[in-house]
C-alpha cells in the first residue's frame, strides 16, 4: 500500500508538513500535548526503524504564544499560506469551549480568517482532522454538509440539532469521510493521532508509537456513555435513566415505562431524541451495556450470570450488544482490571 505523505527522509528537508496540528485559544493543553507527543514519538521511532520520518509543527492564525484552557501557553509558528497542491493534514485539537461559544468565536473575522483558511487547505487537497468540540469548528467552516463526522457524546444531540445535513454517529470513536476526520471526547485525540499515523505513514510506525506510549486503538466511545449526563439536564430522560436503572433486571416495555412517567410513548421518545439524539430502545442499550462493564470489571459474576444481571437470557446476546455499542468483548472489559497489587 502506498501512503501519500510529504516525508522527510533521513533528514533531507521538505517545505511541507505532513502534519499541521492548528492550536486554537483555548484548546485543551491534553489535547495539544497528544498531538506533540504522540508526532515526536513518531519522528524519534521513524528514525531508529530507518522508516520515512514525518514532518510536524504547531501552528495558530498568527504565530506566537497561545493561550490553552487555565493559563497554559504554548508558543506556535504562523500558520502558512496554503499551497496550489497540499498532501498536509490539518490536526485541530479538542477546545474547551461550549458549542454556543465556538459559533460566535467562528463568526468574528478571525473565526471567518479561520474558516476560510480549513477551506483552502481542503480544496487544495489537503486533509482536516478534529476531535471533541473543535468538531463544531468545522461545522461552523462549512465543512460537515453531507458527511459522517462524530464528536464528544454528550455534545452530539447538539450537533445533529445544528447540523441537520451531517450524520452525527455518536457512537464512533473516529469517523473518516472522505478528507474529513473526525473524533469523540477529550482523549479521543489519541486515537485520532494514532488513526492518521496509520492511514499516513503505515502501520508499522503507529503500532510502535502506540506500544512505546501505551496507548490502545479503540473503536467505539459508545461503551464510556454515562446516561445521565447523556440526558443532558432533561427532567424527564433522567427520570425515565433512573426508572430503568432500578428496574434492571427486568426493564418494564417502553410503553410501561411512558406510562409510569405519565406520557405517551410518542411524547417519550420525542423527548428522548430531544435529550440523547438516540431512541428510547438505544437508551435501555446504554444502560444495561454501563451495568454489564461494571459488573465484568468490578466483580467475579460469570459472563453468563453478568447477562442475567441484565435482563438477558444467555451471554451471546451480551456480546452481541458488546459489539454493537463498544465495539469489544466482554473479555475485554474484564481484562481491564487484571491489575497487579502489591
Amino acid at each position: 500500500m502506498a501512503y501519500s505523505v510529504g516525508y522527510v527522509i533521513f533528514g533531507a528537508k521538505s517545505d511541507m508538513k505532513d502534519f499541521e496540528v492548528l492550536v486554537l485559544d483555548g484548546a485543551y493543553p491534553s489535547s495539544v500535548a497528544m498531538s506533540r507527543d504522540i508526532l515526536d514519538a513518531a519522528s524519534t521511532i521513524a528514525t531508529k526503524l530507518r522508516l520515512p520520518i514525518p514532518t510536524w509543527g504547531l501552528y495558530s492564525l498568527y504565530g506566537g504564544s497561545v493561550s490553552l484552557r487555565d493559563g497554559i501557553r504554548i508558543d506556535t509558528k504562523k500558520l502558512p499560506p496554503r499551497p496550489r497542491q497540499t498532501h498536509s493534514v490539518c490536526v485541530i485539537p479538542g477546545l474547551g469551549s461550549d458549542p454556543e461559544s465556538i459559533n460566535a468565536r467562528m463568526a468574528s473575522s478571525q473565526g471567518q480568517h479561520i474558516a476560510r483558511s480549513l477551506r483552502r487547505h481542503l480544496a487544495c487537497g489537503g486533509q482536516i482532522a478534529a476531535s471533541c468540540s473543535s468538531v463544531f469548528v468545522l461545522h461552523a467552516a462549512g465543512l460537515l454538509d453531507g458527511r459522517r463526522a462524530t464528536t464528544t457524546w454528550w455534545l452530539a444531540p447538539t450537533l445533529a440539532r445544528i447540523a441537520p445535513h451531517c450524520t452525527v454517529d455518536a457512537d464512533r470513536m473516529i469517523c473518516a469521510d472522505g478528507p474529513i476526520v473526525t473524533a469523540g471526547a477529550a482523549f479521543a485525540h489519541a486515537d485520532l493521532m494514532l488513526y492518521l499515523l496509520r492511514e499516513r505513514c503505515g502501520p508499522q510506525l503507529s503500532e510502535h508509537v502506540a506500544r512505546m506510549l501505551l496507548l490502545e486503538c479503540r473503536h467505539a466511545q459508545a461503551g464510556f456513555v454515562i446516561p445521565e449526563m447523556l440526558a443532558s439536564g432533561h427532567a424527564l430522560v433522567e427520570r425515565l435513566t433512573q426508572r430503568i436503572e432500578a428496574a434492571l433486571p427486568r426493564v418494564p416495555s417502553i410503553l410501561a415505562l411512558a406510562r409510569d412517567l405519565c406520557v405517551s410513548e410518542r411524547t417519550l421518545a420525542r423527548h428522548v431524541r430531544q435529550a440523547t439524539g438516540n431512541s428510547t430502545k438505544a437508551l435501555i442499550q446504554r444502560i444495561k451495556l454501563r451495568r454489564a462493564r461494571a459488573l465484568l470489571e468490578n466483580s467475579r459474576m460469570s459472563v453468563e450470570r453478568v447477562a442475567e444481571a441484565i435482563g438477558y437470557r444467555d451471554a451471546t446476546a451480551l456480546r452481541r450488544l458488546m459489539h454493537k455499542l463498544g465495539a469489544a468483548t466482554p473479555g475485554r472489559y474484564r481484562a481491564s482490571t487484571n491489575v497487579a497489587v502489591a
